[in-house]
Parts: C-alpha cells; sequence; structure tokens
C-alpha cells in the first residue's frame, strides 16, 4: 500500500525513498518487537522490522528498519520488480558515481531539514535523495537520527554474523562500505530488477 518514486543513474534504477512496508510481498506480516527496544542480541535470524528513530510518525519521511534476516527472507521484501541489491551492485553505483569518497555527497538530500549540520558535500545530483534514518542496535537503542543513514545489501560479510552495507553521514561525502551485524536495523533501498 505505500508508494514510491524511483530515480535512473547510468544502467540502474533506484527507489528514492527508504523501504516501508511492515509486510512480506506474499502479504505476511514482518515482525516487530514488544517491547520497541527489546534486546534480540543474542536471538538467532531475527525477523523484524521497526519505524526510524523507534516512532511512527517518522516512518513517512525516513522508513522502517528491518533485520538482515527480514530483508533476505525467501518471501521477498521489496515491490514485484524490484530487489534488495547486493553489495557488487552498491559498488557499481559508487563507481559510476565516482568513488566512494564523493559518492555520499551525490546522493545526499541537500539542507537541514533532515540532515543535521554540516551535512558536508551534499548536492543530491543524483536524485536519490538519501536520509539519515540513524539505526538500531540489536541492545535495543535506536541512534544517530538526522546523522546517519546506513542501508543494507543483500550480500554476507566473511564474518558469518554480519554483512555488508553502506553508510553515510552528516560531515563528509563519503559513501562507506562495511560490514554491519545481521541483528542490526539499517534502512533499504530497492533496486529494479
Amino acid at each position: 500500500g505505500n508508494n514510491y518514486t524511483s530515480v535512473t543513474q547510468g544502467a540502474q534504477t533506484w527507489l528514492v525513498e527508504n523501504l516501508k512496508t511492515t509486510r512480506y510481498r506474499n502479504g505476511d506480516l514482518i515482525g516487530t518487537t514488544v517491547p520497541i527496544t527489546l534486546d534480540i542480541t543474542a536471538e538467532i535470524s531475527p525477523k523484524y522490522q521497526w519505524p526510524c528513530g523507534a516512532n511512527e510518525s517518522y516512518v513517512a519521511e525516513y522508513g522502517r528498519f528491518y533485520t538482515y534476516y527480514a530483508i533476505t527472507d525467501s518471501r521477498n521484501i521489496c515491490p514485484t520488480g524490484w530487489h534488495l541489491p547486493t553489495d557488487p551492485e552498491w559498488t557499481a553505483f559508487i563507481t559510476y558515481l565516482g568513488g566512494a569518497a564523493v559518492a555520499g555527497g551525490k546522493i545526499k538530500e541537500t539542507g537541514f531539514t533532515h540532515w543535521q549540520t554540516p551535512n558536508t558535500g551534499a548536492t543530491n545530483e543524483t536524485g536519490f535523495t538519501a536520509l539519515p534514518g540513524g539505526y538500531r542496535f540489536p541492545s535495543g537503542p535506536f541512534v544517530s537520527l538526522t546523522i546517519t543513514g546506513y542501508f543494507w545489501s543483500s550480500s554476507q560479510n566473511p564474518t558469518p554474523d554480519w554483512a555488508w552495507g553502506q553508510g553515510l553521514h552528516n560531515n563528509d561525502a563519503v559513501l562507506l562500505r562495511g560490514g554491519y551485524f545481521k541483528n542490526d536495523g539499517a534502512s533499504v533501498r530497492c533496486l529494479k530488477d
């Protein structure tokens, strides 16, 4: 029931908004924790979603966080015709944008409506409009709203409990590849099939 817009950069077409769904593609609900700050550090393969910033009123703008296990479930989390980007697909995007040192600025929303100052290097020349939803620690805290944005890939990290993702910060123009704990809550941008 969510509507999204998209933008094409090179050979790739991306959703312009962070994913907001509470359901898999087949209609099954994606669970959440009660309370919202429940510690899931020790859980094996938790499949959860939460509103960014632990507040439903933020979902329209910032979307939702998902664990890696939720986003890689076989029921699919992205709309029909779209998929979770792989690490190599993120790398191709970054290469197209001129490298990691400048890619973050080219995809970050400009100004300070959502990003905390200084929002260094933000031009949003791609129309990707990346927002700083922050992330959720497995232990429960929601942190870094307006400061950072973290996006999952579907690709495993060499460390079994980790997967690859991309991160943005308010104080530089870098799009930084990193390993995220699979029980973390992070944002999703879907890529067209």
